[in-house]
């Protein structure tokens, strides 16, 4: 999953993106609201932690502004600001879940699956379940009939891209914009077939009964067989 974080308090923005790395996301960090306004609305982000009082913008105002343009990611707001106004108020203009500062990572960690997996019906226990393969991204795991096979930071990317959007045709573009980044430098043609070169052979190792096909011209889609 990729993260956009928007915190302008340096050392706690620097702490949570260490710890959100260390559990496999992939984390981009915003110091200021302008920017991170711009970066929330690029729709590459899986879940956006967004601080309330912010320079340039703040929270509030970012979040009215991607959700004026359907931007549906799912928002955690993180303030000090406790009052049950303060909250209502974050609520009522798109927030999906709120934490109040300071807080335990452990928290935001937990608070995180669980709005990864609000939508998404194949997610049991922060695992991705397709047919009879189980996968799970925070272990960049995958186990099929018994049989387990660790995958690459990058593999583990791929396929938890895939698999949250299976029977969908992801482009190459959204691949590289999702996996490595909207300023990447990587060669996409070359690289990107390479890396699900070798993922297919991983999923083929296990006899696993989910594909991903190459759809010439255009991307990439994962589909159960």
């Amino acid at each position: 999953m990729r993260l956009l974080l928007i915190e302008d308090e340096i050392m706690l923005s620097n702490a949570l993106a260490y710890i959100l790395k260390k559990n496999n996301y992939i984390v981009d960090v915003a110091y200021d609201g302008s920017e991170g306004d711009e970066m929330a609305q690029s729709k590459i982000y899986d879940i956006i932690i967004l601080d309330r009082m912010l320079p340039g913008k703040n929270g509030i105002e970012i979040l009215k502004n991607i959700r004026n343009k359907k931007i549906e990611t799912p928002v955690i707001m993180l303030t000090a600001m406790d009052s049950i106004d303060d909250r209502v108020e974050g609520l009522d203009n798109g927030a999906d879940d709120y934490l109040i500062k300071p807080f335990d990572s452990k928290e935001l960690l937990a608070r995180i699956r669980a709005l990864s997996r609000r939508h998404t019906d194949f997610i049991q226990d922060g695992s991705i379940k397709l047919s009879s393969l189980v996968f799970d991204p925070l272990k960049a795991e995958i186990e099929c009939d018994g049989d387990k096979v660790k995958l690459t930071a990058k593999e583990s990317q791929l396929l938890e891209l895939l698999a949250r959007n299976k029977n969908q045709v992801i482009t190459k573009n959204q691949i590289l914009d999702r996996v490595w980044g909207i300023d990447s430098d990587v060669e996409m043609n070359n690289n990107i077939e390479v890396y699900f070169s070798y993922l297919r052979k991983k999923l083929r190792n296990i006899n696993s009964n989910v594909v991903i096909e190459t759809i010439r011209g255009i991307g990439y889609c994962l589909k159960e067989v």
